[in-house]
């Protein structure tokens, strides 16, 4: 079974807290389908199929949902995370008692559809960047309770986590640097804040216009700029003008249609929301057999 997990996020606290949060939702006082037509005693085994071509997620996690129910439930890993699958394979065989085969199917397929999907469509985008440079992130714009399953399949697929939540990056976005009363200003704060509380985080500051882009450079101590809904040649611009000094990441309304021309501009980093809030789920079904 997997032990070591691919991001800072992913502790065993976490996952166990998200895993019985899941539980307790879904199983409350009892299952009581199961308690009431399957007998205590009765064991059985069942296989993850998959339904759909893509690149499977949540195998990890599944296991650890399955011995989060029971621990008398055995697991036997037929495909790890990342691998890409297709109609009619089977992902792994779950065996053991009967009722917590049941109790945990609907909690580990939910997990696993829905970071199935999120990787295929996470690898698909990867590969419209293919010569060049840039490499994509995923974003904020994840599901509340869901994002530590949301940004582990982004990983899965071969993309980038971005900050993982407000906590571990400075992000200075429009409504801060009109806030705060411009790029100077809040970049000034930023590191005023930082000094006075003991904190070493990284600092991106997004920008609209090429005139921001170069308040930024003027204001210094940042760590990467974001160019938000800039079009291509002004991309272009943007990548000539900071000239390598600093990281750039293009952001704002980038589709699968568009993304590869954004890649070709010469920008480090490319981050879609949609990644998260708008990838379907790959069909998976546990079966008895």
């Amino acid at each position: 079974m997997q032990t070591a997990f691919p991001a800072p996020y992913l502790t065993p606290e976490a996952l166990t807290t998200f895993i019985r949060t899941a539980l307790a939702e879904d199983v409350g006082d009892g299952d009581h389908s199961s308690l009431a037509a399957i007998p205590a005693t009765a064991h059985n085994r069942a296989h993850l199929l998959v339904k759909a071509e893509g690149v499977l997620a949540g195998v990890a996690l599944a296991q650890l949902i399955f011995k989060e129910v029971d621990p008398a439930l055995h697991v036997s890993v037929l495909l790890e995370d990342g691998a890409r699958v297709r109609h009619g394979d089977k992902a792994f065989t779950v065996e053991g008692p009967a009722r917590s085969i049941l109790t945990a199917e609907r909690l580990v397929l939910n997990c696993m559809q829905r970071m199935s999907g999120i990787a295929t469509h996470t690898a698909h985008l990867t590969s419209l960047l293919a010569g060049t440079k840039a490499r994509l992130l995923d974003t904020r714009k994840t599901t509340p309770n869901f994002r530590v399953c949301e940004k582990w399949a982004v990983l899965i697929g071969g993309g980038v986590n971005h900050r993982y939540g407000l906590f571990d990056m400075i992000m200075l976005k429009d409504n801060h640097v009109d806030y705060a009363g411009g790029i100077a200003q809040a970049v000034q704060a930023t590191h005023a804040y930082l000094q006075d509380t003991g904190r070493q985080l990284p600092i991106v500051v997004e920008t609209r216009t090429l005139g921001e882009v170069q308040q930024v450079l003027d204001a210094g101590g940042v760590d990467r700029i974001m160019l938000d809904n800039m079009s291509p040649e002004q991309l272009r611009e943007a990548v000539a003008l900071v000239a390598g000094r600093l990281p750039l990441e293009a952001s704002g309304g980038i589709t699968e249609q568009t993304i590869g021309e954004v890649a070709a501009t010469g920008v480090d980093f490319i981050s879609v929301g949609a990644l998260t809030h708008s990838a379907g789920s790959l069909d998976l079904s546990l079966k008895a057999y």
